[in-house]
């Protein structure tokens, strides 16, 4: 005799450490899939109920008594739909990634994760402590087998659960966006249905979260291999899907939604826009400030910016000096006009001059250098975190991962702020998503794209004055940073012997700047700041 099973895929946005508005959000989302969609089953990400990462929230008593007073409210609260959840719970052994399926007001089967990731952006380790067994628990007559997250990436649990009798594999996440990542992620539960024989169903996080973007993604795979769902990236939603049962027992997913899975500078842009918008929304500022130069890369900005929170709430100001380019001026201009959003021009050179006749003893005898350069960009600095602290708008940074990496950018100056939208995106691709932007709507002036790059802070100055082209500096980077290349192994790859030297000399010499940078999205394998951590004082010969 057969039989049906419905599971609805609830990926959703979550605010770390908002133990009751997660717990609000979760019965909403029940209540929907057993109303609107006659689910018998809901599944949520990984540690739902606290958000992830928690990070040393963790370390908290108060956050796990919230979580267990949660948990009581979900059993009092939801009936007539299984959920399965994920949570942090305490046990004599330590604090677990668990997940649990509730029930009509009981607990009727819990699974602690038992592979704990402890590398790149996750420290589970710190917090966490493994579990040992497979938990295969029966919902509406089909036995499946819950795995957390890290667990769907090796054979054991997956394997564990189909010898304890599953029929089916729930699998809950908060896997983070890179680039890679969607195609990663899929190749690894086409390895477990082919293992298992069962399909899995793979439940994704959805939102931003300081550095981390969670997509979403969300998807069901058949034991061919083949998907019956993959839900929309970078957008909440709750998502059915129905499953045969024939007489034998073999479980299948009926064809769901297939959503398209995305060009990568697609992906790569709305990543940015997720990532700029949770920041600001879930901090609670009004609104957002940019310094609008008439350069790519706030040109950019502004861009995202607006795409992610709209236009009445973001302000652009120009801060031209003595060596900003009429172009500069008119290009800024016309952006802020085309894409609708506050705009003004506060000129720097009063202050500016008032700077150099106040170091004007300390100084003499020496010639203009960058220090002059740099006091330009510390002039901003002061007039945007004056409006920022007067409006109490977020200033969200302009700087990219190619400037950050060697320095190329002035510590109190434009790096000062609250938010970076580039800080992990090298300049190549910055262009690229220029033109994929303008690819939706023309908001970004053609002359910006196309005119060479300078910081405009010395006469008929260019980026390329300092540094190789990006299209040489940017595979070098990617290699010495992403890939743990060393020098030696860079050149041998083609890379010319002096750049790669002189490169890489200042990505290791700029790490005390990177260290007081603004947080930013992690759109790469390997970020600064949460993914990438180098000790400022080391004896290390780093080009090893």
């Amino acid at each position: 005799m057969s039989q049906s099973l419905c599971i609805a895929i609830a990926q959703l946005d979550f605010l770390v450490g908002d133990v009751a508005g997660n717990t609000a959000k979760v019965i909403e989302a029940a209540h929907r899939a057993r109303d609107q969609y006659q689910a018998q089953a809901i599944v949520f990400p990984e540690l739902t109920l606290t958000g992830y990462p928690p990070e040393d929230l963790l370390l908290r008593p108060g956050l796990i008594r919230a979580v267990e007073r949660a948990l009581d409210e979900l059993q009092a609260q939801v009936s007539g739909i299984d959920l399965v959840i994920g949570f942090p719970e305490r046990t004599p052994a330590g604090l677990c990634n668990a997940a649990a399926v509730l029930r009509d007001g009981r607990r009727i089967a819990t699974y602690h994760k038992r592979f704990l990731p402890n590398y790149s952006v996750f420290d589970e380790k710190r917090y966490f402590v493994a579990g040992t067994r497979p938990c295969v628990v029966e919902i509406a007559g089909v036995r499946v087998g819950l795995t957390i997250c890290e667990d769907i990436w090796y054979s054991a649990p997956a394997m564990d659960s189909r010898e304890a009798g599953a029929q089916l594999i729930i699998n809950l996440n908060a896997s983070p966006f890179h680039r890679a990542k969607l195609h990663q992620r899929e190749a690894e539960l086409q390895e477990r249905v082919t293992e298992t024989g069962l399909p899995v169903v793979y439940v994704n996080l959805v939102g931003g979260q300081d550095e981390l973007v969670f997509d979403g993604a969300s998807m069901v795979m058949a034991a061919d291999g083949q998907l019956a769902l993959r839900a929309p990236a970078f957008k909440e939603g709750i998502y059915p899907l129905r499953f045969d049962v024939n007489a034998a027992g073999v479980v299948a997913p009926r064809a769901g939604e297939l959503a398209e899975a995305g060009e990568p500078l697609e992906n790569i842009y709305k990543a940015l826009v997720l990532g700029v918008r949770d920041y600001i929304e879930k901090n609670r500022f009004p609104g957002a400030i940019i310094g609008l130069s008439g350069g790519i890369d706030s040109a950019l900005t502004l861009a995202i910016t607006v795409d992610a929170i709209g236009a009445e709430r973001v302000e652009a100001v120009m801060m031209p000096s003595r060596y900003t380019l009429g172009m500069s001026v008119e290009d800024a201009s016309e952006q802020a006009r085309t894409m609708g959003v506050e705009y003004q021009v506060l000129p720097i050179e009063t202050p500016f001059k008032a700077f150099l006749e106040v170091l004007a003893e300390p100084l003499a005898g020496t010639q203009p250098d960058t220090t002059e350069e740099n006091i330009q960009a510390r002039c901003r600095c002061i007039l945007l975190m004056a409006l920022s602290n007067k409006f109490h708008r977020v200033v969200i940074t302009t700087g990219n991962k190619s400037e950050m990496s060697v320095g190329y950018a002035t510590l109190y100056g434009d790096m000062a702020g609250g938010f970076g939208a580039l800080k992990d995106v090298p300049k190549t691709l910055v262009f690229e998503l220029a033109r994929y932007r303008n690819r939706l709507s023309p908001v970004i002036p053609q002359r910006v794209i196309e005119r060479p790059p300078s910081a405009e802070l010395a006469p008929d100055q260019k980026d390329s004055d300092s540094l190789p082209p990006y299209e040489v500096l940017d595979p070098i980077l990617e290699r010495y940073i992403e890939q743990d290349q060393c020098a030696d192994e860079i050149i041998a790859a083609g890379y010319d012997a002096d750049v790669v030297h002189r490169v890489v000399g200042l990505v290791n010499r700029n790490e005390y700047k990177r260290r007081q940078a603004p947080p930013g999205v992690r759109i790469t394998q390997r970020a600064f700041g949460r993914d990438r951590r180098y000790p400022i004082t080391s004896g290390y010969d780093r080009e090893q």
